[in-house]
């Protein structure tokens, strides 16, 4: 099964083709470009590239996998949207993967995963030998529940948030930033994919309302 894999969560503008065979994935092709206001302008050519570098056309992708955050609302909302209207233009399903599970998932041990949600705050959650414990949250680095920071808490730190606020997180971090990974997304969504689950309606994981607010109506 050919599945086109986006995610636009992060800083990172990324697009993938990849193939799933029974419990097998390999990556055909791939893009990324982190460039935080970048999503409109480049995620559209990049499905374009990855399909023209796997000499493929849109008509044989059978499904879409996209991270569905939590992420800022500009950015997310264009990987979900073009998500959704690619698979509706051709007609095959969509799936949405937790977009932070693309980072955590690929951990061992008792790991932090956390991207930059702006406004001084971070996106995160917690995971056991890959595995997510409870639902994404928000909140300023400094000011992590003691479930985290403290004792018995994470041992270690990745991923943008992760390494963009080092100094302020009370759990040692890595200073290289970690992205999601698309071939771990679509891991994650093969389940669905092989059992060929209904075509889903993504919802977006924003955690809190967007910047951008209607004004209010005047008297």
């Amino acid at each position: 099964m050919r599945v086109l894999a986006l995610d636009t969560s992060t800083s990172a503008v990324q697009a993938a083709l990849v193939d799933l065979d029974d419990d097998e994935l390999f990556l055909t092709s791939f893009r990324r470009e982190i460039d935080g206001r970048g999503h409109v302008e480049k995620l559209a050519p990049f499905i374009e590239g990855c399909l023209a570098d796997a000499g493929k056309t849109a008509g044989d992708v059978e499904a879409v996998v996209a991270g569905i955050g939590p992420g800022p609302f500009t950015g997310l909302r264009v990987g979900m949207v073009t998500a959704a209207a690619f698979a509706d233009g051709a007609g095959i399903p969509v799936y949405g993967v937790c977009s932070l599970d693309g980072i955590g998932g690929n951990t061992r041990g008792r790991a932090l995963a956390a991207t930059d949600a702006r406004r001084k705050e971070i996106y995160w959650a917690v995971y056991e030998d890959g595995v997510r414990e409870g639902e994404p949250q928000v909140s300023k680095p400094a000011e992590l529940p003691e479930w985290v920071s403290g004792s018995g808490g994470a041992d270690y730190a990745i991923g943008e948030g992760a390494s963009r606020y080092a100094e302020q997180l009370s759990v040692p971090a890595e200073t290289v930033p970690v992205y999601p990974d698309l071939v771990k997304l679509v891991e994650l969504a093969a389940p669905r994919l092989l059992s060929g689950a209904p075509s889903e309606q993504l919802t977006p994981l924003y955690l809190r309302r967007p910047d951008a607010q209607p004004a209010a109506p005047r008297d």
